[in-house]
């Protein structure tokens, strides 16, 4: 069952250790079809090299399982809050990339300071309010996922296809699990060239409109010219 998609999860979680983006198993990918409204995500706590297609998980989008006999990603509620939410998506990729998750533990967005931030995000990648005491006790996992979607009421999630959970980390998604990825390294790189900016000029401030316009809509606009 879903042997494709199995195929892409394996691989996208495979590139979060070979990628350097993630340490021990601080990460994980999951996929959608969304023809079938099935999830496949990687098993908790199980290391990249030992991932099989055998190994992973497959639930209903309500989080009920379908294949796979151990146990899903702890983050799997928070995936799932998301595809629920975020029809035009089809993967998601949660990492706790250093950079990144600097900007989430200090509860910062990471501004748009320069033209290769404005050629995966248009605009500021924001973060999140902090979760209470009571929606961590009831259902951590899920109410992440709801303060990402209640921080995206009036953005575009392709637009802007990742966030800051605050305190916690990035998670970044995008039409298949392997986008999602590589929306995870432009993030991790982005932050990484945020914080070296505020270092040398800690007045820097973001990058005009025009030059953010241009270059997101040259690679993602309706009159998009880059590549081939």
């Amino acid at each position: 069952m879903l042997e494709t998609l199995k195929a892409e999860v394996l691989e996208a979680n495979r590139a979060l250790e070979t990628s350097g983006l993630v340490q021990l198993t601080w990460g994980n990918v999951s996929g959608i079809d969304r023809g079938r409204g099935l999830v496949v995500i990687k098993p908790s706590g199980v290391a990249y090299r030992d991932l099989t297609a055998h190994n992973l998980i497959v639930l209903d989008v309500e989080g009920s399982r379908v294949e796979g006999d151990g146990k899903p990603s702890t983050d799997t509620k928070t995936h799932l809050a998301l595809y629920r939410a975020f029809k035009e998506i089809g993967g998601v990729t949660h990492t706790h990339s250093v950079h990144a998750t600097a900007f989430a533990q200090a509860c910062r967005e990471i501004p748009c300071l320069g033209t290769t931030h404005a050629d995966h995000f248009y605009g500021a990648v924001p973060v999140t309010r902090a979760l209470t005491e009571l929606e961590v006790k009831e259902d951590y996992e899920r109410n992440t996922g709801l303060v990402i979607v209640e921080r995206f009421r009036g953005l575009k999630p392709l637009e802007i296809p990742g966030v800051l959970a605050a305190q916690h980390g990035p998670f970044t998604w995008g039409k298949s699990p392997l986008d999602s990825f590589k929306n995870s390294v432009a993030l991790e790189t982005v932050a990484q060239m945020a914080l070296a900016t505020f270092a040398l000029n800690p007045d820097a401030g973001p990058l005009p409109a025009h030059i953010l316009n241009k270059h997101y809509q040259r690679k993602h606009g309706p009159n998009a010219y880059y590549g081939q």
